[in-house]
């Protein structure tokens, strides 16, 4: 089993989201999540080749196994540009659901392009999602919003950085809810300039493993938002992130960069 371990959308080369690829597995499903919950990174993905030849990743969260990642999928595309120095192009394809993700590498960015998805039907409680913020629904702003890249989120805008910054959710209310009813956490975010947004996911049980950075989140708003936007993320975490998203007619581009660490 080979491991590599990256920082993902960092905003310098010490800053980032971890994350672990996992290449010659023999593990089980079972066993893939208990690896990953015995390592120090918010996402491992496990890395063959399918049938078709195409790069198959299956993602685990040290919860959960998940239907897709784009911080691993970021790692795993860089892993197989190092190797491949003059490939432009890959394309991916995730364990649970299939999707197919194509991937280009732009200079020092690589960009994953990924489409709207199905999000379930679900009528939501502004007062409700308030309390599992722990916040006043007056520090909502407008109604929250499903969207979905693969990994469906609820979108909560609120009404001042400062109120994101200073957040502390219900974090295994919001899982609970989540299991109910098909979602993947809450992504709360913010405008702090044009097309400029910051965000916070809350999709993990133990505030240690918050995300530096959550692409499948900054997918779902750039289609919420219909439009190309730039999403900051993990400063609080004193792992500044940023996320490119890239619009255009219902499909998404995510883009980062993605650097080896040590560990």
């Amino acid at each position: 089993m080979k491991t590599h371990r990256l920082l993902c959308f960092g905003r310098h080369d010490k800053s980032g989201n971890a994350a672990l690829v996992v290449e010659e597995s023999a593990l089980s499903e079972p066993e893939r999540l208990t690896f990953a919950q015995q390592q120090d990174a918010s996402a491992t993905v496990f890395v063959e080749a399918n049938a078709a030849g195409d790069m198959q990743l299956d993602f685990y969260y040290p919860h959960a196994r998940s239907p897709l990642c784009l911080h691993a999928t970021l790692a795993a595309s860089a892993v197989f540009f190092e190797r491949n120095p003059d490939a432009e192009r890959i394309r991916c394809v995730t364990s649970m659901h299939r999707q197919t993700l194509e991937v280009e590498r732009v200079a020092e960015t690589i960009f994953i392009g990924v489409s709207a998805q199905p999000c379930p039907a679900l009528a939501v409680d502004i007062a409700d999602t308030a309390q599992l913020l722990r916040v006043e629904p007056v520090e909502l702003k407008g109604v929250p919003r499903l969207a979905s890249v693969g990994s469906a989120k609820l979108l909560v805008e609120m009404a001042d950085p400062s109120v994101l910054a200073a957040l502390r959710p219900d974090l295994a209310g919001i899982a609970d809810w989540s299991r109910k009813h098909g979602v993947s956490g809450m992504y709360a975010y913010c405008r702090v300039d044009d097309n400029v947004y910051a965000g916070r996911n809350f999709n993990h049980l133990q505030p240690r493993f918050e995300d530096a950075a959550t692409g499948v989140a900054a997918g779902a708003l750039a289609l919420s938002l219909e439009r190309s936007i730039t999403l900051l993320q993990g400063d609080a975490l004193g792992q500044p992130c940023t996320m490119l998203a890239r619009y255009r007619d219902g499909a998404v581009q995510i883009g980062g960069r993605a650097v080896r660490c040590a560990g």
